[in-house]
């Protein structure tokens, strides 16, 4: 344990964390320019980058940081960089990784939205992502595998991953899933005899997902009265977006609808549409939908504060929840609920694979691609980086062939 930042790994000397810094915002900078293929394939590139090539962290404890910002609200993929900033080079390490991970993907956002509001349409995506997304599907396939490897050693915790996936793919709602699992977990760990007494740390747990309900609640309830446009509404819908959001972008679309098209009546719905479709196809975290609204609604000043309303959530209930991760880990019943959590975690993301490669395999090509991808991933350690250049290069080419 560090003496200096009361962080676990992370750098002692004031030379060593200022490297630590550096090497986090190269990294994530990087990862918020080329992680395209939302939440699953960031995670699966975190994890080749954290645990395969730095040796940042095991396995294990990865998986319990991404098992942990499941059970927050906001962009899980964002979180994850925050809490590996935080376990890497404390507070500053925090802020340095989640800034560098979200600021190239919202210029990019904003490029788009300023071609938007310029030419009237947003910029042809569809041969680029035709072949990145097989390399994506190639990826988040291989941190699955060692993922699964590390969090699902028993046929126990093997059998509640397939309970959970199944329940996904018949549309159970994400959060019932983690919190069944992990109930479900710690219902074992107590029949089995193992310590029973309320975990310490348990109830500080279930903080951060307690309060941004009930705090939704009721800013949901105050924005139903219509709201003259301005810079500081807009920074407090998406701060309230960001503080109660679970789910993927398609949740996102329908929260965003329900205000900004229907109560609000900021814009229209084709506008809203364009706007999270450029969250996905666009590298680096979904909810930089919100750049491109703000954008839309208040130029370059509206686009700063839409972003950062619905991102400083996110810094908040990572630094409340991150240092209590270690603490959930002494408790017997909350590392079964923790652990309940996690294999739901992988059950979810294989789903989400599974539907993506559903999507991007769709010809011989996309097949060959999705394969050598894979092959170069598990038997050469390419970087996914190469890779998915490589993938974003074919997939133009073979356009215009």
């Amino acid at each position: 344990m560090s003496k200096d930042s009361g962080i676990e790994g992370a750098p002692t000397s004031g030379e060593a964390r200022g490297a630590a810094l550096w090497e986090l915002a190269r990294l994530f900078f990087r990862l918020g320019a080329t992680a395209f293929g939302g939440p699953a394939a960031h995670v699966a590139m975190m994890e080749d980058e954290v645990v395969g090539r730095r040796g940042w962290m095991t396995r294990e404890d990865f998986l319990d940081l991404y098992g942990a910002t499941n059970l927050i609200p906001g962009p899980s993929s964002t979180e994850l960089a925050i809490h590996i900033g935080h376990r890497r080079a404390g507070w500053a390490g925090l802020l340095v990784a989640g800034g560098c991970f979200i600021v190239p993907a919202a210029l990019i956002t904003l490029g788009f939205a300023w071609a938007y509001v310029r030419f009237g349409a947003v910029p042809e995506m569809s041969a680029l992502l035709y072949g990145v997304k097989p390399v994506i599907i190639a990826v988040v396939a291989q941190a699955l595998w060692g993922l699964g490897r590390a969090g699902l050693r028993s046929r126990r915790s093997l059998g509640l991953a397939a309970l959970c996936a199944g329940a996904s793919l018949f549309g159970i709602h994400e959060l019932a899933v983690l919190a069944g699992a992990g109930a479900l977990a710690v219902s074992h760990r107590l029949a089995a005899g193992r310590p029973a007494g309320p975990p310490p740390g348990a109830a500080a747990v279930a903080v951060p997902l307690a309060v941004p309900l009930a705090s939704g609640a009721a800013a949901t309830a105050a924005a139903a009265v219509s709201v003259p446009f301005g810079l500081l509404p807009l920074f407090l819908f998406f701060a309230k977006v960001g503080s109660v959001l679970f789910g993927s972008g398609y949740v996102l679309l329908a929260f965003l609808r329900a205000d900004l098209v229907e109560r609000y009546r900021w814009m229209t719905e084709a506008q809203l549409l364009d706007a999270v479709a450029v969250g996905q196809v666009t590298p680096g975290p979904v909810f930089t939908a919100a750049t491109f609204i703000g954008y839309l609604l208040g130029r370059v000043p509206g686009a700063l504060v839409a972003t950062a309303g619905i991102f400083l959530p996110a810094f908040f209930f990572v630094a409340l929840s991150g240092p209590l991760i270690p603490r959930v880990r002494r408790s017997p019943v909350a590392s079964a609920f923790l652990d309940g959590v996690n294999a739901a975690s992988l059950a979810l993301m294989a789903v989400v694979s599974f539907r993506l490669a559903r999507a991007a395999v769709v010809d011989w090509l996309t097949g060959a691609l999705a394969i050598a991808a894979a092959l170069l991933l598990i038997r050469y350690r390419v970087s996914s980086l190469w890779l998915i250049l490589a993938g974003a290069v074919i997939g133009v080419a073979s356009v215009h062939v």
